[in-house]
């Protein structure tokens, strides 16, 4: 079993930067592709960013493509998402996921506000 701590959201200004951390427990996560989704007020959860377990292959929605970074320790057992030139569109709870074949596992999730 895996559980997902995210933390490192807050308040940003337009244009500035952001990196929230996806901490699991479980000595099997480096085997768990891990995602990002975010979920903003009256709209669905969306995914933000993917990478496989290796870290070898990487996938990002169009919205954030070339702005935000995904990236994983997996001798840390963390994901991170680097988020930079923030827009106030990018508002929304981030949530981390992990899932191995079956098995999935959400986080409780981390605020993220772009004042303009």
């Amino acid at each position: 079993q895996v559980q997902l701590a995210e933390s490192g959201g807050g308040l940003v200004q337009a244009g500035g930067s952001l990196r929230v951390t996806c901490a699991a427990s479980g000595r099997t996560f480096y085997r768990y592709d891990i995602a990002w989704f975010r979920q903003a007020p009256g709209k669905e959860r969306e995914l933000v960013a993917a990478i496989r377990w290796s870290g070898g292959h990487t996938y990002y929605a169009d919205s954030v493509k070339g702005r935000f970074t995904i990236s994983r320790d997996n001798a840390k057992n963390t994901v991170y998402l680097q988020m930079n030139s923030l827009k106030p569109e990018d508002t929304a709870v981030y949530y981390c996921y992990a899932r191995l074949n079956t098995y999935n596992y959400w986080g409780q999730g981390t605020q993220v506000t772009v004042s303009s």
